[in-house]
This record gives structure tokens, C-alpha cells and sequence, in this order.
């Protein structure tokens, strides 16, 4: 499989996954169930002007009782929030993290990011993942226990897709052959495939099969381990062929805050926080995705803004 790099030599990214459109506890902000569309295009449309490489949209079809509590149910469809976010902004990556690729036939997969990757002008990226709500499976994929091997078989399906209009799938679970798919994305071999997880399992298929990688780990020093050993496996299965590495890089706050912010923050001057994150980039990560606590989205799209303007330029330096 043909290495896709849209991240340029040398430089170091940043991007964020979306708030609103999926409102886990675990990270739901109080300003987030009352907010919607226009509040969401409002954060878009600032990452787009504040030179943000990606607005990523998460993935969960539906959400069981025994979980709903924890996670809610509010997650937005991933393809058709990015269908609609293409056509309001103009520069910033559309990604999808992470597309439960299992739940679905990878031609439907490839139509879908095919017409995204069309109607963006060539801004998607395709990020996937394995999943993890039973229920999920039990009504629509495989069974649970064989879900990676499934991925493995989809993220070749959805690539040979993306590449040829009349793809190969030599299956086993899904073999299809003389089938065509139009249109055809922009992006030439294809959209970059980027691979979610931290497992062994996973780290192993994204060196096998991603163009990127999506870690799921915050922790620092997991994430040096991690990283060491998806080099390895890239070597070993890639001929050392580049991968955009990506970390889950913290919550920041640029300035000094006039409000008591969750811990772990990082806040103070762009080049403290500048300094912070230094150290994903000496690991080797080229897309960092960052997170800004707030009280309204006001607070987050001035956040957002003071990112993009005094610490973004200062990154890779």
C-alpha cells in the first residue's frame, strides 16, 4: 500500500476534535447540551481561520442504556456532520475520529469518504478504529472478539477503493469484484488513512496500514513507549516508510486565567505552553490535537484564536 503524507517535512500540526457533535461526560463542557449547529459552525469556521490542520468528528451509531449515563447519546453522524462542515469552511482538514469501519461495508465506507474527500476539494482524512461498544456489533458488524481482524480487512477494502473505481476485494468477509464507485476523491493515490488505537494490536496495524496514526493514550510517558514501538513495527513491515505520528497533547489555556481551570491545564504565555509541547515534538509527532477548557463557546473561540496566532507559529522551532 502506497504511503499518502499530506503533512509537510519538518512540520508540526495541530488540530482539535470537535465539541457538541458527541457529549461524553468524560469530557463535556456544561456550556456543550444547550449548544448545536450554529455554536458548531462557529467553532469550525474559527479553526479555519486560525489555521487549525484538522476538525475531527468521533463515531458511535448508536449508544446502549447501560452506558448512556456516561457517554449520553448526543453523537452526531460523522458523515454527514463533515458533509456540512465541508461546505462551510474552506481550509482546515475534515478528519473522522475515529470511523468504526467494522459497522460497515468498506464500499460503503469508500463512497462515503469519496464524496466527502469531492466535496471538501480534497480536505478529508480518514481516520479509523476498531470500536467498543458490544451492542454495536451485535446489531451491525461482526462479532465483537473478531473485530480487528475485520478492521484490518476493511481499512484495505476502503483504500483499494479510494485508489481504483472498480476495485478488488479478495475478502473473506467482504469480497467484491467489477463493482464501480464514483465520484472519485481529489486527493491523488487517495485520502490519507490515519489509524486509531494504542493496543499492540493496534499500533501494529497502523505501521502496516495507516498513513498516520491516532493514539488514544494522554499519558506522556506511555506515549514515548508507544511511539518507540510503532517505529519499530515500521521498520519491520514498512521498510521504515514515514507516518504521521499524532499525540493527544493536553488542555491548554493561553494567558494567565481569571477562572479556576481542571487540572492538568497548561496556561501562561505562548512560550510556556509552546515549551510544553516541545516534547511531542522531539518524540517525533508531526499532529497534535489540543484541547481548551471553557465556559461558553465565546471563551473557546477566543482560545482557539490565541492558539492559532502567538503559540502555533512557535511549534517546531
Amino acid at each position: 500500500m502506497e504511503t499518502v503524507s499530506i503533512i509537510p517535512d519538518g512540520k508540526v500540526v495541530y488540530g482539535i476534535q470537535l465539541p457538541i457533535q458527541s457529549q461524553s461526560t468524560i469530557y463535556c463542557e456544561d456550556w456543550e447540551p444547550s449548544s448545536g449547529p450554529a455554536e458548531l459552525a462557529r467553532i469550525a469556521k474559527q479553526a479555519d481561520d486560525s489555521g487549525y490542520f484538522y476538525i475531527a468528528v468521533c463515531d458511535h451509531t448508536f449508544i446502549p442504556r447501560r452506558l448512556a449515563q456516561a457517554m449520553s447519546t448526543t453523537w452526531y453522524d460523522t458523515v454527514a456532520t463533515l458533509g456540512w462542515l465541508a461546505g462551510i469552511t474552506s481550509r482546515v482538514h475534515l478528519m473522522s475520529h475515529v470511523y468504526i469501519a467494522t459497522l460497515r461495508h468498506p464500499l460503503r465506507a469508500a463512497k462515503e469518504f469519496a464524496t466527502l474527500d469531492l466535496l471538501s476539494d480534497g480536505r478529508l482524512i480518514v481516520g479509523v478504529g476498531a470500536g467498543h461498544v458490544l451492542e454495536e456489533f451485535e446489531i451491525l458488524g461482526p462479532e465483537f472478539l473478531d473485530r480487528g481482524k475485520a478492521l484490518d480487512e476493511s481499512i484495505d477494502g476502503i483504500a483499494a477503493a479510494l485508489v481504483d473505481e472498480f476495485p478488488e476485494l479478495p475478502g473473506p468477509r467482504w469480497p467484491a469484484a467489477d463493482l464501480g464507485i464514483s465520484p472519485r476523491p481529489v486527493q491523488s493515490p487517495r485520502p490519507p488513512i490515519w489509524v486509531g488505537g494504542s493496543s499492540r494490536p493496534a499500533l501494529r496495524r497502523a505501521a502496516a496500514r495507516g498513513d498516520g496514526w491516532l493514539p488514544q493514550t494522554a499519558k506522556r510517558a506511555e506515549l514515548k513507549t508507544q511511539v518507540a514501538e510503532l517505529r519499530e513495527l515500521r521498520q519491520e513491515l514498512r521498510g521504515g516508510a514515514p507516518i504521521a505520528i499524532g499525540a493527544l497533547a493536553g488542555t491548554f489555556h493561553v494567558g494567565e486565567p481569571s477562572w479556576d481551570l481542571p487540572k492538568g491545564t497548561v496556561s501562561g504565555s505562548p512560550d510556556k505552553i509552546a515549551e510544553d509541547l516541545a516534547e511531542f515534538v522531539e518524540l517525533g509527532c508531526s499532529h497534535l490535537q489540543l484541547r481548551f477548557p471553557s465556559r461558553s463557546v465565546d471563551e473557546m473561540c477566543d482560545q482557539m484564536a490565541a492558539f492559532g496566532e502567538q503559540v502555533g507559529p512557535l511549534l517546531g522551532k
